[in-house]
């Protein structure tokens, strides 16, 4: 990255005009934004109440400290370390250090984990990848007996669904599915009444992001984000399509699912001798190794049609997380039951050597650029903003259609040359947007930030301003002081504003709607109770100890 610049792979701009956008609004004294407000060309989208929070916070402080250049590598190698960590704490209970290390390092730079850098810059399922281990390790320690383990599974748990909404389904099956293997082999419901606890628990500490994302998926259109090319059932392993460039992706993450399945067996199978020596931890990744591999196979598509939110996993190769971890451990559990140390050596510079040229091929791939941050920074900085998503769009609202939106060809796809005003008239004769005209109409803007817009307009006669905002039921208007009823504009879900004829006073506030309240009440009594259990346990080590 300090030669070749940014990877610029399929999500890179959407995280990376999040991250400014959210550093915009923290020096607008926004502490936790709602609405992307650079968004869709200026016009903005409830972007940070779908999209999970821990991402895009990091990927914000990160831009802060650091030159904006530098903030998704020192993101991607923040997150990657942790994986390995993650990981060492997870294998380090079964294995001795040296190869708890190793599968520590296989887990962090695993393919899936090259591809998720290298292809997609999907920085928030990385962070979400870089937890799943612990998510394991607390689901062993709670079939194992140990009551802190449901503490720290219910703490893991929320993180995991502040980090990324796909990968927070895959971890909640997973974790059923591992609570349910330790219930057969203790031959006790223990382990899933506890493990349970700890899910509702993580649940209500996430609750302050999870109420409102489910709440309110009613007004965009959400569905867009399993139409097409991006169903489940079209993105099994080795899918057949059309579109050219959607099947050579499909070819390569199959290529790279082939190869660490076949990996992940091969060390199954290596070190199937010491499975004794960890029997819950062998029984439940072999499970999820196995029902990873059935949910990238067209066999599974019926799971996928009627397993309650699977589908919003959308493509089901990102089962590849739990295949990574399993090919990690079992590695590096079969190098450790190697006898000879040349054979430790020989292994594990074989796998050095795949991973090298794996690596290589990805890199030379990629798509490096050095313009495309400085360019999203260009565009909020000129007012003109940033593309918007088609799932996060107010229904009603056909983001392509909205002024500003760039129709040239040649130009960059997230540039807009010709930022649409803050305020327009709706022409009464053409039903067209048109500018003020200063000697009808006079406007003055006294605040206009993501959350909050406040002006005062003056004219001889009615009129209709049509704003920079598209509608949204959390955005609440005032018209001199009492509510006002706003319009919208056919297609595009432009607000418009009647205004009668004389001296008025607009206030258009993003409002706290009631899913919000009572997802923050929800977080704030079982954040409280976890400090609470997280001071017992405490008191009780000091006491022993």
């Amino acid at each position: 990255m300090f030669s070749l610049g940014n990877i610029s792979g399929h999500d890179f701009q959407f995280h990376v005009a999040s991250w400014m956008d959210v550093a915009g609004q923290w020096h607008e004294g926004i502490l936790f934004p709602r609405w992307a407000e650079w968004a869709n060309w200026g016009f903005g989208e409830p972007r940070f109440i779908f999209y999970p929070p821990l991402s895009w916070i990091l990927g914000a402080g990160l831009g802060s400290i650091l030159p904006w250049k530098m903030a998704p590598g020192a993101y991607i190698w923040l997150v990657l370390v942790f994986a390995g960590m993650s990981m060492w704490r997870l294998a380090s209970d079964w294995l001795a250090k040296p190869y708890a290390i190793a599968g520590a390092i296989l887990y962090a730079v695993n393919s899936y984990q090259l591809v998720i850098v290298y292809e997609r810059s999907a920085f928030g399922e990385l962070l979400a990848a870089a937890l799943l281990p612990l998510v394991i390790w607390s689901a062993i320690r709670v079939i194992q007996g140990e009551h802190r383990g449901a503490f720290v599974l219910a703490i893991v748990f929320a993180a995991v669904w502040l980090s990324n909404a796909p990968a927070a389904v895959i971890a909640t099956y997973s974790l059923v599915l591992a609570l349910l293997i330790g219930c057969a082999r203790r031959k006790s419901l223990r382990p899933l009444f506890q493990g349970g606890i700890a899910m509702i628990a993580g649940f209500g500490v996430a609750a302050f992001y999870i109420v409102p994302a489910a709440s309110e998926r009613r007004w965009v259109q959400i569905a867009q984000v399993i139409s097409d090319n991006l169903r489940p059932t079209s993105n099994f392993l080795f899918a057949h399509a059309s579109d050219p460039d959607y099947l050579a992706f499909n070819r390569k993450i199959s290529f790279v699912a082939a190869g660490l399945i076949c990996g992940a067996a091969i060390a199954w199978l290596g070190g199937f001798k010491r499975r004794t020596e960890m029997t819950h931890l062998w029984s439940v990744l072999s499970m999820l190794g196995v029902v990873s591999v059935i949910s990238m196979l067209p066999i599974s598509a019926f799971l996928w049609r009627v397993a309650p939110e699977l589908s919003f996993v959308q493509f089901p190769w990102r089962w590849l997380e739990l295949a990574g971890l399993s090919f990690a451990f079992f590695s590096a559990a079969a190098i450790a039951g190697l006898h000879s140390r040349a054979a430790q050596w020989a292994i594990s510079a074989l796998l050095f050597v795949a991973i090298v040229a794996t690596a290589s091929l990805m890199i030379r791939d990629a798509t490096w650029t050095s313009s495309d941050i400085s360019d999203i920074a260009a565009s909020i900085r000129n007012g003109s903003g940033y593309e918007g998503t088609d799932e996060y769009a107010p229904i009603g609202c056909d983001r392509y259609q909205l002024p500003g939106n760039p129709d040239d060809s040649e130009r960059p796809a997230d540039v807009s040359p010709n930022p649409a005003p803050r305020i327009a008239k709706l022409d009464s004769d053409s039903g067209e947007i048109v500018p003020i005209e200063s000697a009808v109409t006079t406007i003055s803007v006294a605040r206009w930030t993501s959350s909050k817009r406040e002006f005062t307009e003056a004219s001889s006669q009615p009129v209709t301003l049509a704003l920079r905002l598209v509608n949204y039921p959390a955005w609440q208007i005032r018209l001199n002081g009492r509510p006002l009823h706003l319009d919208v504009r056919e297609e595009t879900a432009q607000t418009l504003v009647p205004l009668p004829a004389g001296n008025n006073r607009v206030e258009i506030l993003f409002r706290r709607t009631t899913d919000r309240i009572i997802g923050d009440a929800i977080s704030a009594i079982f954040v409280i109770g976890l400090g609470l259990v997280g001071w017992v346990y405490r008191r009780k080590e000091m006491s022993t100890g």
